[in-house]
């Protein structure tokens, strides 16, 4: 996983670009009507009801157009919401109230409903050992938006991205020419390249999961796409040797009972690609 260090850079480069995109050189709308000089108080409008995300986000945001911002929160992250709560005041400059609000509202409808989804996945797993995780399937440009989301609402990041972590799918598998030569040939890679990454090995079938079995230092083995009966036997396969994962078309309705196979994470893209944003406003009061 990336270091605290590297996950704010990416949320300062995110704001910076997201601005840069939204105001450009002005926002014209404001300036053409609002006096420089005009001072207003904003509320955030919860329309919707589940998980709110992206309250800390919205104040690194308000910070970055105009300092002088000041946010009175009355709900924090991973707090349940209900529609008619208030999450924040925002008062001071009205033009830079105008200049952040559709950059934070875009942000925070997204993060509550990655974090709401997030939300009914854990509590499914509940009294289980499973683990929720998202994968790389996020929004091209905001990906640790939305994995920060994931957190917010219960769930555990997986690798942040291709950097961080091996992981040998099916693809790389196929044009290493099979399971060990592409081990093999990745652990050669990590020692010449004097590299500390952990390695995940997807598997398809139980036979490649006996296959992956005879390498030491793997990580994480992930069980693609198995059905329950045979992920049960991949489990007890695997035993201690390393951690499990299932994958592929997990939903709401099956997670429950993957997790009662024994599997360590249960990884889901429909956390952040399947989502129907929140409805939150931002009005003048």
């Amino acid at each position: 996983m990336i270091s605290q260090e590297q996950f704010e850079k990416e949320i300062n480069l995110i704001i910076a670009n997201a601005i840069r995109e939204d105001v450009g050189d002005g926002d014209h709308s404001a300036l053409a009507c609002i006096p420089k000089s005009a001072e207003g108080k904003a509320q955030l409008l919860v329309k919707d009801n589940g998980i709110l995300a992206g309250v800390a986000f919205a104040e690194k945001v308000f910070a970055y157009v105009d300092a002088n911002l000041k946010i009175e929160t009355l709900l924090n992250d991973a707090d349940t919401i209900k529609k008619g709560d208030i999450a924040f005041y925002v008062s001071g400059s009205s033009q830079s109230i105008l200049k952040a609000e559709r950059f934070v509202l875009n942000a925070m409808q997204r993060m509550s409903a990655i974090a709401t989804k997030t939300h009914k996945f854990a509590s499914l797993l509940s009294g289980t050992s499973t683990k929720i995780l998202d994968t790389r399937k996020t929004t091209p440009g905001i990906r640790a938006l939305e994995k920060w989301a994931v957190k917010i609402g219960g769930g555990e990041n997986h690798r942040f991205a291709l950097y961080d972590m091996i992981m040998l799918k099916d693809n790389h598998i196929d044009f290493a020419g099979g399971i060990s030569k592409a081990i093999n040939k990745t652990k050669t890679y990590l020692k010449e390249n004097n590299l500390n990454l952990k390695i995940i090995v997807e598997a398809r079938n139980l036979e490649e999961i006996k296959e992956i079995l005879q390498h030491q230092g793997i990580h994480r083995i992930l069980i693609d796409n198995f059905n329950y009966e045979d992920t049960k036997k991949a489990v007890s396969l695997i035993g201690k040797q390393c951690q499990t994962e299932s994958s592929g078309g997990i939903t709401l309705e099956t997670a429950r009972k993957y997790a009662e196979c024994g599997v360590d994470f249960i990884s889901s893209g429909a956390l952040t690609h399947s989502v129907y944003n929140l409805d939150l406003s931002l009005k003048a009061v």
